[in-house]
């Protein structure tokens, strides 16, 4: 890629599009297309070929997704499947129509079987079942994967796949029914710290091992990937340790300040054990994380808030903890839906 490339980044105003936009813009690329839902619906095939042939990117990021945590996967499974099945059909087949350079395909480590030893390795995919409560929107993942892998050996397209694990940062989804699960705990400790309550229910039993990563290492590592790496095998992107979800749950309680008692609900479901990637290969490529999960990069500041409608400003002296409510100083953050039960 050079600054004057026409790079298209899928799914631009989300968690992962927009670090990778910024991170795009920071190195000096110029010619950046981003188009909103309304501007591009991703589901309709016609309208995404109109879009190649209008807007010729050479390079895409493929950002867009319909995600969500355990509850929403549980209860839109056919959606989960099927729209992501549509949009990646469409923007593979369509880039390879429009005889775009390269192609970043995203993922997620659902991909890999639930008791895949681990750490997970790449190699590891269909090598048994899959988590049960994600299933439908790993196996839209593993077909954009092979639909990839096919296009590159049928065409000859450079197209890559890289699998995120868990990911944060700014523009994350706080939707009471779809999001992950900090952004979720986040939240739950924040409303229970405002309504002065004396505990906060989670789900599971909050034994499983997550790993997560700031969006803008993801970004990062994209656009090292666009540039550096060009096989039919995807690469894992992690931060390389991983952390119980009660210990994050403690973590994120501190933070927030809620000082009440956390009550685990184990009639929910707790997901895969562990997801813990092996990201050596790209990690011998020469690429690192640069955010630590608790201390990230920016000390003191002012967040603001806008949380069901509230004006709260929020004081620490260590506002990157969990991207201090996941925004960078002086950034707004909508949080909208009502105030049921949160999925953690």
């Amino acid at each position: 890629m050079t600054p004057d490339s026409r790079i298209y980044v899928a799914g631009h105003r989300g968690l992962v599009g927009s670090g990778i936009w910024r991170e795009l813009e920071r190195q000096g690329f110029k010619r950046l297309i981003g188009k909103s839902h309304g501007e591009l619906d991703l589901l309709d095939v016609s309208a995404v070929e109109r879009f190649y042939a209008n807007e010729k990117p050479e390079y895409v990021f493929m950002a867009a997704a319909k995600v969500g945590g355990i509850s929403a996967n549980e209860a839109y499974p056919a959606e989960f499947l099927y729209q992501n099945l549509q949009i990646q059909n469409n923007l593979i087949h369509g880039a390879r129509e429009a005889r775009v350079i390269k192609l970043l395909f995203l993922g997620s480590s659902c991909i890999y079987p639930k008791l895949a030893p681990q750490p997970l390795k790449e190699d590891s995919l269909l090598s048994g079942p899959l988590e049960p409560t994600n299933q439908w929107y790993a196996i839209a993942k593993i077909a954009g994967i092979k639909l990839c892998q096919a296009y590159r050996r049928q065409y000859g397209c450079d197209f890559i796949s890289a699998m995120p694990t868990n990911m944060y940062g700014p523009n994350d989804n706080y939707d009471l029914e779809l999001s992950h699960v900090l952004p979720a705990l986040i939240r739950k400790f924040h409303e229970a710290k405002v309504a002065h309550a004396q505990t906060a229910v989670c789900w599971g039993s909050g034994s499983p091992l997550r790993e997560f990563l700031y969006s803008d290492d993801l970004a990062r590592a994209c656009v090292f990937l666009m540039q550096n790496y060009s096989e039919e095998q995807f690469i894992n992107v992690g931060y390389g340790s991983d952390i119980p979800i009660r210990d994050l749950a403690r973590l994120v309680q501190r933070i927030v300040g809620f000082i009440g008692e956390i009550l685990w609900d184990k009639t929910k479901p707790d997901g895969t054990p562990r997801k813990l990637m092996d990201s050596s290969r790209l990690f011998a490529l020469g690429w690192k994380p640069q955010v630590d999960l608790e201390t990230g990069p920016q000390p003191g500041g002012q967040i603001v808030g806008e949380i069901a409608r509230k004006q709260i400003v929020h004081r620490t002296d260590r506002p990157h903890l969990i991207v201090a409510y996941l925004a960078r100083p002086g950034e707004i953050i909508s949080l909208e839906k009502n105030l049921a039960d949160l999925p953690c």
